[in-house]
């Protein structure tokens, strides 16, 4: 059977409740999803406090997480150097993963940085991955389109990769940042760049409605995507993107999907379950529905 890695993201799920999720919940539940099976948990975030309150305990939320009996690893989110840093003194996070938008209204909303001050920290923070033994996943912020009325092109991210590929950049996430991706653009973008950077991995971030996930999902499988980031219900969504948050992939669509094409996941249904189980206990409270994805 051919094979895909799932990254499942309670990181991106989380981040725009305004409501503060319990430390103890938050790690009752990414504990719950590393007996899943999944290739990566997105699990948090070594970013301001300020802009994301709601990652302010991801130093105590890793110190509690158990993988003595998994082979998924941990990805966390930095946005600047002292982020990347903090992250590196944690030995059981494998990857940092560094938001790089191609909008430059975005990497400021984002990281407060412009497009060239953000090719810098990320050339900071790529030497800090290397000295600490970690990996890095760039996302491809607005890599779909543009909301704001700036440049955007099939070219124009196929510039960026090449860049990106220059310095180094060896995964790489398209990310749809607003669910503007049309499966058109994701055939394309996709069919062009993996055969042109055969040793890059190149990983699908897509945010969407409910109505047009499944196209989407297609046309990225066909043309040779084979990673896939997604959240339970998919919850969350960008808060930095615009006010109206749209949500990220539902896992269970994902999965079932794969299913239909007899794909391997390596997902384990009943910890599926119990994990899908316990995020709607922790995710479905009144305040907080206006800020995640339901169908």
């Amino acid at each position: 059977m051919p094979e895909v890695k799932i990254i499942e993201c309670p990181r991106d799920a989380m981040q725009g409740i305004k409501t503060f999720i319990d430390t103890e919940d938050k790690v009752r539940y990414i504990n719950a999803l590393l007996k899943v099976g999944f290739d990566t948990i997105d699990f948090g975030s070594f970013v301001s406090p300020k802009a994301i309150p709601q990652m302010r305990d991801t130093s105590e939320v890793v110190k509690r997480l158990d993988l003595s009996d998994t082979d998924t690893k941990l990805l966390a989110i930095v946005a600047n150097v002292r982020g990347a840093r903090d992250a590196s003194k944690f030995e059981n996070i494998t990857y940092l993963g560094y938001p790089f938008s191609i909008s430059e209204i975005f990497q400021m909303r984002n990281t407060a940085k412009s497009i060239a001050e953000s090719v810098n920290v990320l050339k900071e923070i790529m030497e800090i991955a290397d000295k600490n033994n970690k990996q890095l996943v760039v996302y491809l912020s607005m890599g779909f389109g543009n909301p704001y009325g700036e440049p955007w092109s099939p070219e124009l991210v196929g510039e960026w990769t090449e860049k990106l590929y220059g310095m180094g950049v060896k995964i790489l996430s398209l990310s749809d940042t607003i669910g503007a991706a049309t499966p058109g653009t994701i055939s394309y973008l996709f069919g062009h760049l993996i055969p042109a950077y055969p040793d890059v991995e190149f990983g699908a971030h897509l945010h969407t409605h409910p109505s047009n996930w499944y196209e989407k999902v297609d046309a990225a499988y066909k043309a040779g995507c084979r990673r896939f980031d997604s959240a339970i219900k998919g919850y969350g969504g960008c808060p930095m993107a615009k006010d109206e948050l749209v949500g990220n992939l539902p896992t269970e669509k994902l999965l079932t999907y794969f299913s239909e094409h007899q794909i391997h996941t390596g997902i384990h249904p009943t910890a599926f379950e119990n994990a899908y189980n316990e995020a709607l206990r922790i995710f479905i409270r009144p305040q907080d529905e206006k800020n995640i994805f339901v169908e």
